[in-house]
C-alpha cells in the first residue's frame, strides 16, 4: 500500500487551529495545524497550506465562511475542527452542531479531499468549574465520530487519552493548548493519517508530574475566573466575540517552502 502523499492543505476551525497560545499577536501564532504542514513539507516540499480559522468561531460560521473558500482551492487534505465555542453557549444543541461539521465533511470528502477532525477531551479535567459540561462534550463527539463513520472522515481521538489533560499541555487560560499541546496534536493527527514518520507514541503519559497547586485549589479558580472566565463572560453580554474584525492568518493555499 502506497504511503498518503499530499499538496493542498486546507485547515479550517476556530482558535486552536489559528494557533493561539503558541506564539503570540507580535510574532504570529503557530498552533498544531502550522506544526502538521511542517511535517507534510518534510514528506513533500511541494506542499501548499492555507489556514482558514478564525479564534471565536462557531461551527455555523466556519461552514458559512471557510467551506467555499476551501472547496475552491481543490484540496487533496482538510482539517476540520469545530464546535469547542458551541459547547459553551447556553443554547447548545449536540445536533445542531454535528450537523454543521457533517455538511462540511460531506462537500469535502464528495470534492475527493481526505477530511480529519478532533474529538474533545475530558475538560471538565482541564476547566474543573467546566465539570458540568462533560454530558455535552459527550454527545457532540459520539455524533461527529458517527458523521465521520458516514463520510470515512479520519478522526483524532482525545477523548480517552489520559495525558489530553495534563496541565502542561495547557496554556493559563486552560481554554487553548500550549506549545507542547500544539505540538503533541500535531503528532497525534500525523499518526491519524498514517503518515510517515509519525508514531503512536504521542498519546504517551509525559514524564514527570504535573505541579501541584495549579488546578483544583479554590485560590488558582478565583484567579482563573477573574483573568479569563469574567472576561469571556463579559463580551458574551455584550454581544462581542474574539472573531470580531478577524480574518484567517493564511487566507491563501501557498507553498510552505521557498
Amino acid at each position: 500500500m502506497s504511503e498518503p502523499q499530499y499538496e493542498r492543505y486546507v485547515a479550517l476551525g476556530d482558535s486552536q487551529t489559528e494557533g493561539l497560545c503558541d506564539g503570540d499577536e507580535a510574532t504570529g501564532y503557530r498552533g498544531w495545524a502550522d506544526r502538521l504542514a511542517e511535517h507534510l513539507a518534510e514528506l513533500n516540499p511541494n506542499v501548499h497550506y492555507a489556514n482558514l480559522a478564525v479564534r471565536g468561531t462557531h461551527a455555523a460560521d466556519i461552514r458559512r465562511q471557510q467551506l467555499e473558500p476551501a472547496l475552491a482551492m481543490r484540496p487533496d487534505l482538510v482539517t476540520v475542527v469545530a464546535g469547542m465555542n458551541d459547547l459553551l453557549r447556553p443554547s447548545f444543541d449536540a445536533d445542531e452542531v454535528a450537523g454543521e461539521i457533517e455538511a462540511m465533511f460531506a462537500a469535502l470528502t464528495d470534492a475527493g479531499a481526505r477530511v480529519a477532525t478532533i474529538t474533545f477531551p475530558k475538560i471538565g479535567e482541564i476547566v474543573p468549574l467546566a465539570r458540568p459540561l462533560l454530558p455535552r462534550v459527550i454527545a457532540l463527539n459520539a455524533r461527529i465520530d458517527q458523521a465521520a463513520a458516514r463520510h470515512g472522515v479520519a478522526v483524532l481521538e482525545t477523548y480517552h487519552q489520559g495525558v489530553t489533560t495534563d496541565q502542561r499541555l495547557w496554556s493559563p487560560d486552560r481554554l487553548h493548548a500550549s506549545p507542547l499541546g500544539h505540538r503533541l496534536i500535531a503528532a497525534g493527527m500525523a499518526n491519524t493519517l498514517g503518515l510517515p514518520g509519525s508514531s503512536t507514541n504521542w498519546s504517551d503519559p509525559l514524564p514527570g508530574v504535573p505541579e501541584s497547586g495549579t488546578l483544583g485549589t479554590a485560590a488558582a479558580e478565583l484567579r482563573w475566573m477573574a483573568t479569563f472566565f469574567g472576561p469571556w463572560v463579559s463580551r458574551r453580554i455584550r454581544g462581542k466575540s474574539s472573531s470580531d474584525g478577524r480574518t484567517a492568518k493564511r487566507p491563501e493555499l501557498t507553498p510552505l517552502r521557498g
